[in-house]
Formats: C-alpha cells, sequence, structure tokens
C-alpha cells in the first residue's frame, strides 16, 4: 500500500512505499530533510504530523517523549504512516542536488596522532570524486554487510584525500580492525555522503560557536576549514568560536592546528576543555565539562549559531542548557551526535553519524 506525503510549508509532496520510513521516501523522492543518527537516537529529523497518522517505530524515549507524540511530533526517520500524512518541517535545500555514490577508495595514510585515534586518508580512483558539504559523513561498506560511518575531515575544497577520524574503543570490531590490522593500500568501499550537519548561511552579524567532544572534532574541522576558505574569496569574515572537549591534553590531537587557524584569523577563537587532566598535563587552561565553559563565556545566546558535534550527553546538555537558560533559539542550534549502533549496543562505532551512525567518530 502506498500513501501520500504533503510537506508543509513547502507543499512539496512524496509518496511511500509500505514499510518505508517518512525519511526514507523523502530521500529516496530527492527531498532532503534533516537527519543526523537514523536510528531515533538524535532527534535532528523530528517534525510534526500536522494530519493522518504514524507508526512512531522504535526510538529513544527521551529523543521523543510521549507527551511530544500526543502533541503532534514524530522522529521522521522512525515514523512510518498509516495513512496519507500532512507533515510540518524544514528542507535542507543545500544538499538537494548531490548524489549519493558508491566508490572504492584506497588507505593512502594511517597517522595515529593520538593514543587511541588514527587519522585515515583515503584515496578515490582517479576519475571519481565525492561531492559533499562540509560537516557530512559517509559510511565505510564491510564485507557482512555492516555499515560504518564516519565523519569527513576534510573540506570539500581540498578533496585529493579523504580524512576521517577513528577512534579506539573497547569492544569496537571495526576500531581494532583500524588499529591493528589495517595498513597502506588495503581497499575499502565507501558510500555517501549522508548528513544534514553544515553550515547555514545567516546573517553576518550571527556569530556562531562550535562545540566538539572527542573526535566530534572531525566534522567541525571540515566546517571551519571551509568557512576560513570562503572568508577569502568573499572578505566576509563572521566570528566563530571553537570549543573542543577532551579528557586529557593528549586527547588534543589537532590542537596546534587549532591554534594556527586562532594566529591566522582575527575573528576566531579556540578554546580547548579538559575533564580529566592528568598532573603531567601541567595544564592551566579550562577544566570540566565543554558545554559549561560556554556558559561560563556567555550570557546570552540569543544572537548565535551553535553546532554541536560529538557524544550524544554532551550534545543533549548543550542543547537543553543553551536554550533554556541563554536564549539561544532552538532553529539556530545543529547537531551530530555519535551514537552506538542498533546492532552492537555494547559497541561504540561511527555512525556516519554519525544513525546509521555507529560512534567510531567519538
Amino acid at each position: 500500500m502506498s500513501y501520500q506525503i504533503n510537506i508543509r510549508p513547502s507543499d512539496l509532496v512524496f509518496n511511500v512505499r509500505s514499510g518505508e520510513t517518512i525519511l526514507q521516501a523523502a530521500l529516496c523522492a530527492g527531498i532532503s530533510l534533516p537527519y543526523g543518527c537514523r536510528n531515533g537516537s538524535c532527534g535532528t529529523c523530528k517534525g510534526k504530523i500536522i494530519q493522518g497518522t504514524v507508526d512512531f517505530g522504535q526510538h529513544n524515549k527521551e529523543t521523543l517523549t510521549e507527551k511530544e507524540k500526543t502533541a503532534g511530533m514524530a522522529l521522521f526517520c522512525c515514523a512510518t504512516p498509516l495513512s496519507d500524512l500532512v507533515i510540518e518541517c524544514h528542507e535542507v535545500s543545500a544538499i538537494k542536488d548531490i548524489k549519493i555514490k558508491k566508490l572504492p577508495c584506497r588507505v593512502h595514510k594511517l597517522e595515529r596522532v593520538a593514543p587511541d585515534v588514527m587519522i585515515i586518508s583515503l584515496k578515490l580512483p582517479a576519475n571519481q570524486r565525492l561531492q559533499f558539504l562540509a560537516g557530512q559523513y559517509i559510511d565505510i561498506l564491510l564485507k557482512d554487510g555492516k555499515r560504518r560511518s564516519f565523519s569527513l575531515a576534510n573540506s570539500p575544497h581540498d578533496d585529493e584525500f579523504l580524512h576521517i577520524h577513528a577512534r579506539n574503543y573497547p569492544g569496537g570490531v571495526f576500531a581494532k580492525h583500524v588499529f591493528t590490522q589495517m595498513k597502506v593500500k588495503d581497499i575499502l568501499r565507501i558510500e555517501g555522503p549522508f548528513g544534514s550537519f553544515f553550515l547555514r548561511d545567516e546573517p553576518q552579524d550571527k556569530s556562531t560557536i562550535f562545540v566538539a567532544s572527542g573526535t566530534g572534532f572531525a566534522p567541525i574541522k571540515s566546517i571551519l576549514e571551509y568557512a576560513f576558505y570562503m572568508e577569502n574569496k568573499c572578505s566576509i569574515k563572521k566570528k566563530m568560536s571553537l570549543y573542543w572537549g577532551v579528557q586529557t591534553k593528549a586527547d588534543l590531537y589537532l590542537a596546534e592546528l587549532a591554534n594556527k587557524w586562532q594566529q591566522q584569523h582575527e575573528n576566531f577563537t579556540f578554546i580547548p576543555v579538559l575533564s580529566n587532566a592528568l598532573p603531567t598535563d601541567n595544564w592551566s587552561g579550562r577544566e570540566g565539562l565543554v558545554h559549561e565553559a560556554v556558559l561560563q563565556d556567555y550570557k546570552s545566546l540569543a544572537t548565535h549559531q551553535v553546532y554541536a558535534c560529538g557524544a550524544p550527553i554532551m550534545v543533549k546538555a548543550a542543547y537543553d542548557d543553551f536554550t533554556s537558560l541563554r536564549g539561544l533559539q532552538k532553529d539556530n542550534f545543529f547537531s551530530d551526535v555519535f551514537t552506538p549502533s542498533l546492532a552492537e549496543q555494547k559497541s561504540w562505532e561511527p555512525v556516519g553519524l554519525k544513525s546509521d551512525r555507529l560512534p567510531s567518530n567519538l
């Protein structure tokens, strides 16, 4: 059975087949809705059912509460229509013309930049390029049919190699492979790009704050490098700040690069934050939770945009506190949550991301 879905306010119409989620059908129809994890964990795809009924599907009950369901909200990555629908959400027009591809690639370089972080450089065939927006992710396709999702850390204007930041974590099967068996010249297959975590066009007077935890730095690196590149092209400089939270000093695996950005761009500020500094770190900088450092520095976020990427607990705390305590407009909070695979709940691996993202980026 097929149902028809009408999107407000754009009035675009598409059809959904039996068993398809709203998001799946929209993407197949070439309509780009916001999404991140695609497993009901992050809430990026949350929208309103104005008319019609749905099966809400399996999802994190904190991400979509019973009260929100009663108010007509649904997670479009999980919800399947039970009738024709009218839904309300904002489309992501910037990605509508980007084609999702499956491509082979070769491991060009493996660089261990921290005890548990490996930067993997991938080389596509000479006649191929992957078009993507800064901040998006790819899936690595494994032989058993599973996927591991990783944010692209390079900017679209610098795409000779695709860079991903892989974290080693206990129980991560693919992570173990990266750190113990993967070799230069290995062949991988990838699919992408995916995700709606990318820089929006906003008035110049709206400052931007980036908040990263762990390897959530990867997509933010891509976005910032693209923003710096565009500054040189159009001479527009928005004020930007990066708060990067990790446990120890060794986890700031590209701190020198971020410090270099700060030296080169007067409109950019870098604030590293350690939550568990070691005595040997000799750390004199900021300590504590990374989102709390933002709260300490800003009495109001009413005129800001915030891009947050990393562990679910950090992203959720940032959203809750920034909107309730500092007046951040909900539409000005963009996030990419690194969530665990539903197939391997005990292990953290990347989500292209991020839902089909697994947490390897953490």
